[in-house]
């Protein structure tokens, strides 16, 4: 078996290989936060609700949603969108 010399100029460039691979999985994974189209379950993890209160923002509108045979979807921009128009400031005396 041959043998091989691993030299620092190879570390340092298996370094930036891996961190390069690192940054692409964490863009992928967070670059807008979150994927283009969420299921119900992703919706009610991100938001901290139950399936109740989810069905109730389908049906009053406050959550717009795109619903293919029994799957329901909903885009992540429209869910930021929401949490942005809904947001609330106190002002502090």
């Amino acid at each position: 078996m041959p043998t091989s010399i691993i030299t620092t100029d190879d570390l340092r460039d298996f370094k930036i290989e891996l961190l390069n691979a690192i940054k692409k999985i964490l863009i992928k994974h967070n670059g807008s936060g979150l994927k283009k189209y969420l299921k119900s379950s992703e919706v009610m993890d991100l938001l901290h609700i139950s399936p109740g209160t989810l069905q109730s923002f389908r049906d009053n509108g406050t959550i717009p949603y795109t619903k293919m045979g029994n799957i329901i979807f909903y885009e992540a921009d429209e869910i930021q969108k929401v949490m942005t128009a809904n947001r609330v400031h106190h002002k502090i005396d």
